[in-house]
């Protein structure tokens, strides 16, 4: 069952590791309450993981560091 937890948390990772950068915005000039929404895109993605990490904290915290015996 821990191999599944791992599995799980890696994809959460892999995830919003893709996603920090929004290539799809690049070319996108458009403006949402005076800022770029490459910005906006930036301050969601942060609360994202702040949210993430909090998960990871509490749940799965030591997931990628048990030894197996």
């Amino acid at each position: 069952m821990a191999w599944r937890s791992a599995l799980g948390w890696g994809i959460v990772f892999v995830v919003l590791v893709a996603f920090a950068i929004p290539w799809f915005l690049w070319n996108d000039a458009s403006m949402v309450a005076g800022l770029p929404v490459w910005l906006w895109w930036h301050v969601a993605w942060m609360l994202v993981t702040a949210v993430a990490f909090a998960a990871f904290a509490r749940r799965g915290w030591g997931t990628f560091a048990e030894v197996q015996r």
